[in-house]
């Protein structure tokens, strides 16, 4: 037996692909799928199965396409009604050389959210991994706010009885493969470290330590984001997305073309590094760093064409990517030279002002009039922030931009300076006169020992 775990780091979403002797199976394949063409070439196996365990919200699933190339059938649960693949039934099992496989219905992150057990049969008859989709995480659990206030209370108690009636049986020794890892917005507490097993999470998840009304309670309280483009990965996930084969072919556009494009209602993505954004950008460009492209689906349209700044053409395979698995195929070109040459074309261009937090602290003590606008989740606000700081996330700041003084100069502030960038890039696109970003962010204040007020 095998198993690759294949990461995307834009959503942090995590598939697998497991065999034995000349088979395998994929669970929950990301939409470039050429990776698992790769691996099945180097184990010499043939991919027999695809399995679902949910329909994700989060990233565009690439189940037709891999079926496509593959020939592999595609399973999934019941809800909602798929328009591809089979449905599965509860407790119907599979074989992949020697492993059989085991679909759990575990719902409560969706009604029909499927488990799926690994038994290797040539080494004993009970399970040695189970594949826990949005279900269940290392260090969490799957979020159960998705269906609305209706079916909030239900599904969270579906979820615990999912866990501790259906997974936590399977035995202690058991690995978990989640769907996600750290950082996912599936999850608010998710571990950095992605190995685990059924045992380790019964005793130390802190979630798993609630009996059942408290549990609910907490999931209850939770607060989870809800980004615009969740909504065509619903879309896309139900119905199947279109194919990308090998991902659009760039357009190497000079600055000329660029500006033509620009001038056409095209978008401006600088997936820069913010100090780089701002010594010199575009005006109205956006800035999303590379590791951060996930905000895309916040901020940019499906139905307009998007031009990228990167800063080195080697950045330009994983940005492509990042945003193709939130289903961006709309990408015509990069800037051919970058801003040195934009510059040096005579372009018009902007810097943006930053401050550090030494300034920041002199000007707050000295009366200097500024609005400080936060714009971490809400989560993090409410474990500390700055005083008489104003609190707009960042996703929502595009939408709510009216709320924001115009009156003084605004300082972008988050955990580090990157998603204040980005806030900072959409104030600028929005005509305010006058925007810093505070780099280093609230690390850096802490750091230098100043104040935090707590909630």
């Amino acid at each position: 037996m095998f198993l690759e775990r294949v990461k995307s780091e834009i959503v942090a979403s995590i598939s697998y692909l497991i065999g034995s002797a000349s088979e395998a199976f994929v669970v929950d394949p990301h939409r470039d799928c050429r990776v698992y063409i790769d691996i099945t070439q180097k184990e010499n196996v043939s991919i027999k199965y695809i399995f679902e365990t949910h329909r994700n919200e989060d990233y565009v699933v690439g189940s037709r396409e891999l079926a496509s190339l593959t020939g592999a059938e595609i399973y999934h649960g019941a809800w909602p009604e798929f328009t591809y693949g089979k449905t599965l039934k509860d407790d119907e099992e599979f074989s992949v050389g020697d492993l059989k496989i085991r679909a759990i219905h575990t719902p409560g992150h969706t009604p029909g959210c499927i488990s799926y057990s690994v038994i290797e049969l040539a080494t004993g008859r009970q399970p040695v991994l189970v594949c826990t989709g949005d279900t269940l995480f290392v260090n969490e659990v799957g979020r159960t706010d998705l269906g609305g206030s209706e079916n909030h209370k239900e599904w969270s108690k579906n979820l615990y009885h999912s866990i501790f009636n259906m997974l936590l049986p399977l035995g202690d020794h058991v690995m978990i493969c989640p769907a996600h890892g750290s950082g996912s917005v599936c999850g608010t507490d998710i571990a950095e470290r992605e190995q685990s097993t059924l045992g380790l999470e019964r005793l130390q998840n802190p979630v798993l330590q609630l009996p059942l009304e408290e549990f609910v309670e907490y999931k209850m309280k939770e607060h989870h984001e809800y980004p615009p483009y969740f909504r065509m990965m619903e879309k896309y996930n139900l119905e199947g997305a279109p194919f990308v084969g090998c991902g659009p072919t760039l357009k190497a556009l000079s600055p000329d073309k660029f500006q033509s494009e620009m001038d056409e209602g095209g978008f401006v993505v600088d997936t820069r590094s913010p100090l780089a954004f701002s010594a010199a950008h575009m005006n109205k460009a956006y800035n999303i760093p590379k590791n951060l492209l996930s905000f895309a689906g916040w901020i940019l349209p499906y139905d307009k064409s998007l031009n990228l700044v990167v800063e080195d053409t080697t950045d330009l395979e994983y940005v492509v990517k990042s945003l193709s698995r939130i289903g961006y195929d709309n990408i015509t070109g990069y800037l051919r030279g970058g801003m040195y040459l934009w510059v040096s074309s005579g372009h018009p261009h902007q810097s943006l002002a930053v401050m550090n937090v030494a300034d920041l602290k002199s000007k707050v003590d000295s009366g200097v009039k500024l609005t400080l606008l936060d714009v971490r989740s809400l989560n993090e606000w409410n474990q500390g922030y700055m005083a008489a700081a104003q609190h707009l996330y960042v996703g929502h700041l595009q939408e709510q931009l009216k709320a924001v003084s115009k009156e003084y100069p605004v300082v972008t502030i988050c955990s580090t300076g990157q998603r204040a960038s980005i806030a900072a890039s959409i104030l600028q696109r929005s005509r305010w006169r006058e925007v810093l970003n505070l780099l280093g962010g609230l690390e850096a204040w802490e750091a230098a020992g100043y104040p935090i007020t707590a909630k």
